[in-house]
Parts: C-alpha cells; sequence; structure tokens
C-alpha cells in the first residue's frame, strides 16, 4: 500500500468520525427528548458520552490489537486538545463566566481523575482491575449529575410542554441516522487507529507522537463543533461543561473499559528521547504527556475559581502551554 493511500484512508477515518458523530449526537439527543429526559441532563450526560464515542472507540480498538500507546496517547492527547486548544481558543476569542460550585465539582473530578490514572500508571500500567475503579468513578459522575439535575428541578420547577420541547422528525430518519453514525464512527475508529500506526511508521516517529497529536485532534472534532456553536449562538457555558464531562469520561469511561479489553490491562512504553547528544529511553506518558495535562488542568480549575470565569488571560496561559507542548514533541521526537 503506496503512502498517499495511507493518509487518504486516514483522512477518510477522520471524516467518518466527525460525520459519524454528528449523525448519532443529534439522533441520540432527539432520542432522548421524545422519551422525556430533560435538556439539562442531555447535556451533562449525553451529549458528552455521545461526544466521547471517537475516543471510545478508538482506545477500544487500539487495545484489542494490542497498540497500547496509541489507547492511552488517544485518550491523553484528546484531553490536552480539549482544555489547551478548543478551550483555550475558545476564551480567547469570548471568556467564560462560571458557575463556581458547578465548575468547582466537575473541575476537581477531573483533576482527581487524572491525578488517579497517573498513580495507577507508576507501574506502566493500567490493570483490568484498576480500569474497575475508573469505571466506578463513572457511576459517581452520573450519580452526582443525576443529583444535581434533582436539586436544580426543586429549585426551579420545569413543566414540559410536549410540543415545545419534543422537536419534530421523521423517528425512522433518526433511528437510521443514529446507527449509521456508529458504524461510521466504528469504521471511522478503525482507519484511525490501522492508518495512524503505519503513518507512525512512515514519519519514523513513534505510534504515541501520532495518537497524542492527530488522532486526538480527530476524535476530539466534536468537541471542537460543539464549543464553536455554543459560541456563536452565546452559550459559551455550555462548552465548558461538555468540556470537563468529556475529560472525565475520557478517564473513567474509555480507560475503565479499553483496559477490560487486553489481557494485562493497557500498558506504556518506553520512548527515546533526545536532550541534546544524549538519548534517553523514558516512559514519555508519565514525564511529559500526563505532568503537563495537570498543569493546564490546574491552570483552567483554580484560575477560574478564582477569578470566577475563565478570562483571556487563562485562555492565553493554557493555549500557550498547548503550543509549546507540541513544540518539545516535534523537537524530541523529529
Amino acid at each position: 500500500m503506496g503512502s498517499w493511500s495511507v493518509f487518504f484512508l486516514f483522512c477518510m477515518g477522520l471524516i467518518m468520525i466527525i460525520k459519524g458523530g454528528d449523525w448519532f449526537v443529534e439522533s441520540a439527543v432527539w432520542v432522548a427528548k421524545v422519551t422525556g429526559v430533560p435538556n439539562v441532563l442531555i447535556g451533562a450526560t449525553i451529549v458528552s458520552i455521545a461526544t466521547t464515542l471517537p475516543e471510545l472507540l478508538v482506545s477500544v480498538i487500539a487495545t484489542q490489537q494490542h497498540y497500547y500507546d496509541v489507547a492511552i496517547g488517544n485518550v491523553i492527547g484528546s484531553m490536552i486538545c480539549n482544555v489547551g486548544l478548543i478551550l483555550g481558543l475558545t476564551t480567547l476569542f469570548s471568556p467564560i463566566k462560571l458557575n463556581r460550585s458547578g465548575f468547582a465539582i466537575r473541575g476537581f473530578f477531573m483533576l482527581g481523575s487524572t491525578a488517579l490514572m497517573l498513580f495507577f500508571l507508576r507501574d506502566r500500567m493500567i490493570s483490568p482491575r484498576e480500569g474497575t475503579w475508573f469505571i466506578v468513578l463513572f457511576t459517581i459522575y452520573i450519580l452526582i449529575n443525576l443529583q444535581e439535575f434533582n436539586k436544580n428541578q426543586k429549585r426551579v420547577p420545569h413543566v414540559l410542554n410536549q410540543e415545545q420541547d419534543v422537536p419534530q422528525g421523521s423517528a425512522s430518519k433518526k433511528i437510521i441516522m443514529f446507527i449509521v453514525g456508529a458504524v461510521f464512527i466504528a469504521l471511522g475508529a478503525r482507519l484511525l487507529v490501522n492508518n495512524g500506526v503505519i503513518i507512525a511508521n512512515i514519519l519514523g516517529v513513534p505510534e504515541q507522537v501520532v495518537s497524542l497529536t492527530l488522532i486526538a485532534l480527530g476524535t476530539s472534532l466534536p468537541e471542537l463543533t460543539t464549543a464553536i456553536s455554543s459560541v456563536v449562538k452565546g452559550h459559551q457555558g455550555i462548552s465548558v461543561g461538555n468540556i470537563l464531562g468529556a475529560n472525565i469520561l475520557d478517564i473513567v469511561m474509555v480507560l475503565g473499559l479499553s483496559s477490560k479489553i487486553g489481557s494485562q490491562g493497557i500498558v506504556i512504553s518506553y520512548q527515546n528521547v533526545m536532550l541534546g547528544a544524549t538519548i534517553y529511553n523514558i516512559p514519555q506518558t508519565l514525564y511529559l504527556d500526563l505532568p503537563v495535562t495537570l498543569l493546564m488542568m490546574g491552570v483552567l480549575v483554580f484560575g477560574g475559581l478564582l477569578t470566577g470565569k475563565i478570562n483571556r488571560v487563562i485562555g492565553f496561559l493554557i493555549f500557550s502551554i498547548y503550543g509549546i507542548y507540541l513544540i518539545a514533541l516535534a523537537k524530541l521526537f523529529m
């Protein structure tokens, strides 16, 4: 297979994930509303789960094929991309005012989940047993959202108006969109993983670098689309909730389920890193990727809580960290 065909198939995988994700989210929200699920709960859980589906399938398929660096790199790269690129750029254009209590709960849940991932990876592995803890956290996260919704319902009673709240549309069309969207995401994920590994070999870089950049950006496009749409419509707060929710789910849902696929779980490898004239063999995930992730998350969460908003200064800081991280990857491996 020629190099151009590999890049073409990789791009086809991206397109299929983008379009499939769009159809899947739209139809999932339609089904939820038709069945009477409230809007708040749809945004807090269903939309975040649906937009995280590309990451889930990419990491599950990569784990099945023993491309563990792709599986873990996709998760960490998506979180870095979500915070540094998507939220950083969004707030540069339009600062976001925060609901401190809701932001604090999700922000610290995100930081705690990431710190737990770093703790589990101290032996360079997330075992199936450790993955169970992530699944427990996933359940807790869903329960927190349900409790928050119930509290809001008591505070502001809401009467469902079926004619206004239930979207109109052909049921058969939405069901087809749901099925086709899921199939497109699954096929697109497989194309991304298989051809991403080949691209890494062609470029002479570790598989993890491709998954941290190209694949992570591709699987984060649903979050990017949601953020842009929220800014255009003046609902920037939705993008923050979606980003925090997606990052939490990247860890507790994606890593939790992926670790159950591999016989030993998910194992991270050592990478040859050149510093000056010396080559060091280190686990890149532990010494570069996760520290950068925690740094950006810390700036976002603590900066947001101190100021009550994510202003342009915070946006510039996290976007700058993202840019420096990409430059570091290029210097170390390319």
